[in-house]
């Protein structure tokens, strides 16, 4: 899934944590809402970030220079990191409004209509008049089941005092969550400054993330095919609490989860006091989980996946899910939307029988 650590900030009210064009979903798997669990209240989430139009073409393997050679299939959709994981979250039941810019062209007019047609509130997205909306190319190898993106950035870019203090209000207002994908690179700048570590594994930045940023309740990074990882801060500090460092703890973890099965899972340590060498000490709980093991011949394309994982952690934090079970969910979402060509086309609903057992 490979996307940045999601950093999620928690406030009473609001959290900081990411035509032409052809639709389909899996709506086949789809199952009574009756018997699945009320949607949770608080449903509105804000994502500030990209809205592209993706050009996928799928190839028997990747050329050579100079190669010509003809796709196995191809697919024209909206993507960007923001907009697929706010699509997302609206397939599985959310009400996302999306904060981005387009220009009025005809790929800008179909970005913001598929959004629509999916549920995602694009009335806060920017259209510049003339310039371009932004897209990206992407090479998706039968072979490998890897995925080549070049990507061309919309013009002009998204500034600041593109967004009237009265607009970004409205925004704003009831909205539970706000994601940033981090593609506005101003916003991303300040993010990155404070939460950039240099520290000397995974588990111990982590630590440090936490540790400069202490209003942040939880952080969590995607592994590709080997899951992701999460570290929650504990509500109460206990003077008494074991320390354990960091590292060894995460190989204590390891070797704890189930790696025999299909399905994603999770395993936790307690909270204890995790010492990361040379930066300090945290006190919480590490969290490994677990993507799908998804068979070679259903794999199709990972392109998304991380947005997709992300649009799911927004509707699990909504819907009040423990860890424990938001990240199974998450990267079942995820496995999903890997098979179809694209980053929108599979992702499934939140009536798909798949996720049956991860919402119950």
């Amino acid at each position: 899934m490979g996307t940045p650590p999601i950093t999620l900030h928690l406030r009473p009210s609001i959290a900081l944590i990411k035509s032409p064009f052809s639709f389909s979903s899996s709506h086949r798997f789809e199952m009574s809402s009756g018997s699945l669990p009320p949607l949770p209240d608080g449903r509105v989430v804000l994502g500030i970030g990209s809205a592209t139009v993706d050009f996928l073409a799928a190839v028997a393997s990747y050329p050579k220079p100079d190669d010509k050679i003809r796709s196995t299939s191809a697919k024209i959709q909206g993507g960007g990191n923001a907009g697929n994981a706010l699509t997302c979250a609206a397939r599985l039941g959310l009400k996302p409004r999306l904060i981005s810019k387009v220009a009025d062209d005809s790929q800008g007019k179909g970005i913001l209509e598929e959004l629509e047609g999916d549920g995602v509130d694009s009335s806060f997205v920017v259209v510049s008049e003339g310039g371009n909306s932004p897209f990206t190319y992407i090479i998706v190898d039968d072979e490998t089941k890897t995925r080549t993106c070049i990507h061309t950035p919309g013009y002009p870019p998204m500034i600041p005092g593109d967004l009237t203090e009265l607009k970004l209000l409205s925004a704003l207002d009831g909205a539970r969550l706000v994601y940033f994908d981090g593609r506005l690179y101003e916003t991303a700048l300040v993010v990155a400054q404070e939460a950039w570590t240099g520290a000397p594994s995974l588990p111990s930045a982590l630590c440090s993330m936490l540790l400069k940023l202490p209003k942040i309740k939880f952080v969590v990074v995607t592994l590709g095919e080997d899951g992701c990882m999460m570290l929650e801060r504990s509500v109460c500090e206990n003077a008494e609490s074991e320390e354990v460092d960091v590292d060894d703890l995460l190989e204590t973890l390891k070797h704890k989860k189930n790696i025999d099965t299909a399905i994603p899972t999770c395993v936790s340590s307690s909270e204890v006091k995790l010492r990361a060498k040379g930066i300090g000490t945290v006190h919480g709980r590490l969290l490994l989980g677990t993507a799908e093991k998804i068979p070679s011949s259903e794999l199709i394309d990972t392109t998304g996946a991380g947005d997709a994982f992300i649009g799911a952690v927004l509707y699990a934090l909504c819907a009040n899910m423990p860890p424990e079970k938001m990240l199974p969910f998450a990267a079942q979402v995820a496995g999903i939307g890997c098979r179809a060509l694209g980053a929108r086309t599979g992702l499934p609903l939140r009536t798909d029988p798949r996720l049956y057992s991860f919402l119950v």
